[in-house]
């Protein structure tokens, strides 16, 4: 399903929005959260129901339901991962959208030829489907995620501390950071910026976590 990012966002909050509370959210609480105006989200809607992703009905308020064979490029891997087991590992990977954001690559291995599946692959057992991003902001700046970088990121619900993830909040905003868990509970997503403050938060969705940077100059 090609959705821009835009249409990803809304579609991700709604179907949060679903799980969470047991019914859609309106036009202008889309709007509201995601901080656009309610005929942008009109719009976008709209092309979601055209891409087979929403559907509505129109005699309903609150109609907004997730089509039940929508799926993300990386749940479809996910699905392939279930029944048919490995998957082999690509030369390209679905780009999904865009992410909020932000270790240097020093040495590749000793060989003539730079082998994206040797350096981004799954490793020994694994089976996670991957999937990539493109940075949008420097809030990851200091750990050499640049704006405009491309993140390769393995699919995963779980995260050790000093892991840097892609969260899904409870706003329905999705960002880049490391992760760490506080003694309190609660979840701590660390910048690696001075300007920019840690998200404090005390529950969110990891969606997967970062194995990999590229960038193109």
């Amino acid at each position: 399903m090609n959705l821009t990012p835009k249409q990803l966002r809304i579609f991700e909050f709604i179907r949060s929005h679903r799980a969470t509370k047991g019914f859609s959210p309106t036009m202008q609480e889309i709007a509201d959260t995601l901080g656009v105006t309610k005929v942008t989200v009109f719009e976008h809607v709209e092309a979601l129901v055209r891409k087979g992703a929403l559907v509505r009905d129109p005699n309903k308020s609150r109609s907004l339901s997730i089509a039940d064979d929508a799926q993300l490029p990386n749940e479809a891997a996910d699905r392939q991962v279930e029944s048919d087991g490995p998957i082999p590992m690509p030369l390209q990977f679905p780009l999904v959208g865009r992410i909020a954001a932000g270790r240097p690559i020093e040495k590749c291995a000793q060989d003539e030829t730079l082998r994206l599946e040797e350096l981004f692959g799954p490793r020994r057992g694994q089976t996670s489907p991957m999937f990539a991003l493109q940075v949008d902001g420097w809030s990851m700046r200091d750990e050499g995620i640049f704006d405009g970088d491309y993140v390769i990121v393995e699919r995963r619900q779980t995260a050790r501390n000093g892991e840097r993830v892609v969260a899904l909040l409870p706003d329905g905003e999705t960002t880049l950071k490391t992760f760490f868990k506080e003694r309190d509970g609660r979840i701590r997503l660390q910048p690696a910026n001075p300007e920019f403050e840690p998200i404090i938060v005390d529950r969110c969705e990891i969606q997967g976590v970062v194995v990999g940077v590229m960038r193109r100059y």
